[in-house]
């Protein structure tokens, strides 16, 4: 089970991340940032990262600490499956005890499988009512991280969006403000197609979910619009 980090280094950690609102960083420099506290946040942790995201899942930027983040997080990326776009995509906290004994994204697991990293704890990064990305910590042995790991985590994740949403939104503007729009009329749309698949399939939320997900990747189609598409009956996905 995770070690929980004393108290008064938990908050001098937190207190660099929100410190960091006083600055200019760009998102690069940010991410990165960010990525090297949560790193230190907790004990056994091989690698953190910072992942923002689109209204499609796809990435916008990310920041790691290790390459084996960088690994672990791409084939995410290429296979539309993962711990951390579901974090992203629910809006939850996502955690893995042993990666090779958890079925939710089998893709996934098999393309990390050769990685040195066996669990995963990931939250989102929740900026106002849209979720931008999400921010996580892989360890190498089983049972790294609990409950109380996902709580720290989380701590950090509100002076992240924060930060990070204004950084990017100062960056590129117009890119960022139509995709937090889109967003926000993404959630409703997945969560409604969500409850779709799991009543007609009779699977759990993040099954349906990853099921969503790796459709809009294949067919380029954003997620808001595939979901408004199953939700009216246009289309025939999970049929």
């Amino acid at each position: 089970m995770a070690q929980q980090l004393p108290l008064d280094e938990l908050t001098g950690l937190i207190a660099r991340i929100r410190g960091l609102l006083l600055t200019e960083e760009k998102v690069d420099r940010a991410v990165q940032l960010l990525s090297q506290a949560i790193k230190e946040s907790l004990p056994g942790t091989v690698g953190a990262g910072v992942s923002l995201l689109d209204s499609r899942g796809r990435r916008l930027s990310s920041g790691f600490t290790d390459s084996v983040v960088e690994r672990a997080d791409a084939a995410q990326y290429a296979t539309g499956q993962g711990p951390c776009l579901t974090a992203w995509a629910s809006e939850k906290i996502v955690l893995v005890d042993e990666i090779s004994a958890d079925s939710r994204w089998p893709e996934w697991a098999a393309a990390v499988d050769g990685l040195p990293v066996r669990s995963v704890v990931s939250v989102p990064l929740l900026a106002g009512k849209a979720s931008i990305g999400a921010l996580k910590m892989y360890g190498a042995q089983p049972g790294a991280y609990d409950g109380d790991s996902g709580r720290i985590l989380s701590l950090f994740a509100e002076p992240a969006a924060t930060l990070l949403s204004h950084i990017q939104a100062s960056d590129a503007p117009h890119r960022m403000t139509a995709g937090l729009q889109e967003s926000l009329f993404t959630r409703d749309l997945v969560n409604r197609a969500c409850g779709m698949l799991m009543e007609r399939h009779g699977i759990s939320h993040e099954e349906a979910l990853d099921q969503l997900i790796r459709e809009a990747r294949s067919t380029n189609v954003p997620l808001a619009r595939l979901s408004a598409r199953m939700v009216a009956g246009a289309t025939g996905m999970g049929g």
